[in-house]
């Protein structure tokens, strides 16, 4: 059996998951979307019988068909070995009588290893040995460069550009980026915000001009965000897993609902829970936790997406963000594969800087979607009530998510809350946030005194990190991106 995929903009082009996930995009700038999601279900009785890495082989072979068994099988092993620190990989633990799963046990201590190990794997089939050279071109608002720097580094054909916002991320995850070896890895801060680094790298790949001299060289560019289905496919398998480890622990019985809270900017954490309940998984609620920066709260509450509002440099950078991508698939699935309106829509954005979708569109959506959010002062004061009440520490995106989750009346369900990064990545703030002070001190003193502080230990990954040497010190404007990307594939291919 072969799923084609199609950009949620048109339906005339279809490609195969392999192609997908190597052009990262489709050409008119649409996502590629399946419209056989949930034709093929995921049973929920074998994945409550296995592991992680079961579980995994068995929801990339729904949503990508055309690896073969004994691909995806290696694939996973590679991505979810010896580099985690659990053989767990996604533990469910106790959130008070919530959940809390935790997704930062990889290697850069996030949840985008979950994908980002997953990704370079995946690729590398699909090109098959074919010879072809990819340049993936990423932009990051804090987790992802330094995930994808770490999953691509020295992958044979394969380079790795990153763009994120100067002064916008915290110590620890610049520090992550700007000490990454590799023969074959580019970072570069851009002056502006991450929609800024987000909306240039999707123009660089529609730039035709740019796409012919690339390719003169043998050179093709590709995604490693979460426009990338390659991406999104490997997130939905925590959703089944964390539900198997609920039924384990005698949480839930085999059948019943379960509520998710994400934090999320751009949509794909969140949009990967939409995924796994297509494909049978009992979900009652996704519950979409957003900062100060919160245009999907509004848009869920109102139908109305309006990024024409003040951006807010908040203590949950990763979150930092104005325009989510992926929601661009929740609403080709919601208005039930309309590629005009889903266009309709998007031009609208670009355009005008707002679209309202249709009532019908909108009932959808909530059908399933919930939504609240978190200021600065709430997270900070979320940090500091779990550490007390419940002695659990938590990062700022993970506290928007129980800010939330806290204040949603209970339903009846098992509450789970996505544990999206470890807290020693934004040691500063989470310390703040216990009431110590924290002007004058660098991101490793901050590290020092929570350790101190908390009897809780950094991981050696971030720890170690005051020994790196700073290897990428490149600063561009926006307009310079482009540039950036040619001259990065230069160095790396030719």
């Amino acid at each position: 059996m072969t799923t084609f995929y199609h950009s949620t903009r048109s339906a005339g082009d279809s490609v195969t998951s392999k192609q997908a996930i190597l052009a990262g995009i489709a050409p008119d700038g649409g996502l590629y979307v399946s419209d056989a999601l949930g034709e093929k279900g995921v049973s929920l009785e074998t994945v409550c019988a296995q592991g992680f890495h079961d579980t995994a082989r068995l929801v990339l072979g729904t949503l990508l068909p055309d690896y073969a068994a004994e691909e995806l099988a290696s694939c996973v092993e590679g991505a979810y070995g010896s580099q985690w620190d659990t053989p767990a990989v996604c533990p469910v633990t106790p959130l008070g009588t919530d959940w809390l799963l935790e997704l930062y046990h990889g290697p850069t201590c996030a949840f985008k290893d979950v994908a980002l190990q997953m990704l370079p794997r995946l690729m590398s089939v699909a090109r098959g040995g074919d010879g072809r050279k990819i340049m993936i071109v990423t932009a990051t608002s804090g987790d992802t460069g330094k995930a994808a720097l770490d999953g691509f580094a020295n992958v044979a054909g394969t380079g790795v550009a990153v763009f994120y916002p100067h002064g916008k991320v915290s110590d620890i995850q610049r520090l992550q980026m700007v000490t990454q070896p590799g023969d074959n890895v580019a970072v570069c801060a851009v002056r502006g915000t991450f929609d800024d680094c987000q909306g240039e790298v999707k123009r660089i790949f529609s730039d035709e001009a740019l796409a012919e001299r690339l390719a003169g060289n043998g050179v093709a560019l590709s995604s490693a965000n979460s426009i990338n289905v390659g991406r999104l496919a490997p997130q939905v398998t925590y959703y089944f897993d964390a539900y198997a480890q609920l039924v384990c622990r005698d949480a839930v019985r085999m059948g019943e609902e379960v509520t998710f809270c994400v934090p999320t900017g751009n949509f794909g954490d969140v949009l990967a829970g939409y995924f796994a309940k297509r494909l049978g998984l009992p979900v009652r609620r996704l519950v979409v936790a957003s900062n100060a920066n919160d245009v999907l709260t509004d848009f869920l509450t109102t139908g109305t997406y309006d990024r024409r509002r003040d951006f807010h440099k908040t203590i949950s950078p990763s979150m930092d963000i104005l325009v989510s991508s992926n929601l661009e698939r929740l609403l080709y699935y919601a208005s039930d594969g309309d590629c005009e309106l889903v266009s309709s829509l998007m031009a609208q954005l670009a355009e005008k800087g707002f679209y309202t979708v249709p009532e019908a569109v909108l009932d959808e959506i909530r059908s399933t979607f919930s939504c609240g959010r978190a200021d600065d002062a709430q997270t900070r004061r979320t940090i500091l009530d779990t550490w007390r009440e419940l002695d659990v520490l938590i990062d700022p995106h993970t506290a928007v998510a129980k800010h939330v989750l806290d204040a949603l009346p209970a339903d009846g369900t098992e509450r789970v809350c996505l544990s999206t990064a470890s807290p020693y990545k934004f040691c500063s703030d989470v310390l703040g946030a216990l009431g110590e002070a924290t002007d004058g001190m660098n991101g490793f003193a901050c590290m020092d005194a929570l350790e101190r502080l908390t009897g809780t230990v950094a991981p050696a990954q971030l720890s170690g990190l005051r020994e790196g040497e700073v290897l990428h010190d490149d600063v561009c404007d926006r307009e310079r991106m482009g540039a950036f990307v040619e001259s990065a594939c230069a160095r790396v291919f030719l």
